[in-house]
């Protein structure tokens, strides 16, 4: 096996590069990318043929915005460093829009525009139709923003690897902090729940955490996707009085929550299910606080985390949010896997990620596959949102406080078990 370092890049100058926009009226150039418009890049038939998919509009866009940058970086600097196998990288990328048109774009990009593999999405109803559709087609796919355990468990297949941490993982890293802390046992936890597969899995699992460690959930609110108006439920948490308010809520749907329950200068701690960088960043200084769990954080005190975050930022003008991570990560474990197993073959490769091949994720410790279920173990982040005065810009909200599972405990403590979540890849 190569040293793990292998699995870095250096950023250099691309010259072979060509990118369109998918309108008929674009004009060519990188720039198109840049400026976060939808992509292809024309494939020769010798080149390694990437396909990302993922949100770019509606309730997740910005997330998917995200995503779309990072997977655009990792291909610029895999070309830099001489592509995959020797050959250029290609990129054809699409906007999933949602769970009833996602697998046809993912049939798309296998059938019409040939890809060796396919990497992205955000929604977990989209997921799992590209999933589907990646296992029917037999083309590997790098899952890198779903988080519903459905995915992993009841709808696990062979040919798809999570990059994204899952719902369990994401409620035992706050839960078990917050349970340490004596925030648990005996308090009243109202949630409000994004109403689709990702919250519905979400609450569900949050939820069993809770009340196992004597936790009451008073109420669990579903909050239609795209919801501009929370004061129905804001008056409904006033008049409930919990302890937490507990939101199992994404993307901007986060953003809006939290601005509105700030204006209603509601004094219950807010907690969730899961976070993102980004809806923390909408929602503004004023309207956040406490302690959340993180996937990644830009500030992350790793030397490849480091490179990651400044060369984002120099081609963005802005710090890379988790999704960036999450798709350029992605993109370069394939690639790492690809080079080592020396085919794009997926019955090389699947058993290659299978083995415990380990990558440099950017984080301190190595990540590995599961062999079971494919997911990426991992550590998670307990991040407290800083004081004002010790922020160096507006994108510098959070302090790392600790990583989860610790240094000396394994990276399975915060993973489903094979009795919470059981995965049969057939």
């Amino acid at each position: 096996m190569k040293d793990p370092k292998n699995f870095r890049f250096t950023r250099k100058h691309i010259s072979r590069r060509r990118v369109l926009q998918t309108t008929a009226a674009a004009a060519g150039g990188f720039a198109v990318a840049q400026l976060g418009f939808p992509a292809i890049v024309r494939a020769a038939s010798d080149t390694i043929r990437i396909g990302h998919i993922t949100p770019r509009s509606g309730f997740l866009g910005t997330l998917g915005d995200y995503g779309f940058r990072g997977v655009n970086l990792a291909v610029e600097e895999l070309n830099a460093a001489g592509g995959i196998l020797g050959r250029e990288v290609d990129l054809f990328t699409e906007d999933s829009v949602g769970s009833a048109v996602a697998p046809t774009k993912a049939q798309k990009l296998i059938e019409r525009r040939k890809v060796h593999f396919l990497v992205g999405e955000i929604s977990s109803g989209s997921a799992g139709g590209v999933m589907a559709t990646a296992n029917r087609l037999k083309t590997l796919y790098m899952q890198s923003g779903a988080n519903s355990d459905a995915l992993r468990g009841e709808k696990c297949n062979p040919y798809t690897f999570h990059v994204e941490a899952c719902n369990t993982m994401y409620t035992k890293t706050i839960g078990n902090w917050q349970d340490r802390s004596g925030n648990v046992k005996g308090k009243k936890f109202y949630m409000l729940t994004a109403d689709y597969a990702f919250g519905h899995d979400l609450a569900r699992v949050s939820t069993r955490f809770l009340t196992e460690r004597g936790g009451t959930v008073m109420a669990n609110e579903l909050i239609a996707t795209g919801t501009p108006d929370y004061s129905p439920y804001i008056l409904k948490i006033r008049d409930a009085k919990p302890d937490f308010v507990y939101i199992n809520l994404a993307g901007g749907d986060q953003t809006t929550f939290l601005k509105q329950y700030k204006e209603f200068g509601l004094t219950f701690r807010v907690s969730g299910g899961v976070m993102d960088t980004a809806g923390f960043w909408g929602a503004g200084l004023d309207s956040i606080t406490g302690y959340w769990q993180s996937l990644w954080y830009h500030k992350m005190p790793t030397e490849s985390s480091a490179v990651f975050a400044k060369a984002f930022r120099d081609k963005y003008k802005k710090p890379p949010e988790n999704q960036a991570w999450g798709d350029y990560t992605a993109v370069k474990i394939m690639a790492a896997a690809m080079n080592e197993a020396k085919s794009t073959d997926p019955a090389k490769i699947i058993p290659l990620l299978e083995s415990g091949m380990t990558f440099d994720i950017m984080k301190p410790r190595l990540g590995s596959f599961r062999k079971w279920d494919h997911s990426l173990l991992q550590e998670m982040f307990i991040v407290k949102v800083k004081d004002r005065d010790q922020m160096e810009d507006k994108w510098d909200i959070f302090e790392i406080v600790e990583a989860t599972p610790g240094a000396d405990e394994s990276l399975e403590a915060i993973q489903p078990t094979m009795e919470e979540n059981p995965c049969n890849m057939g």
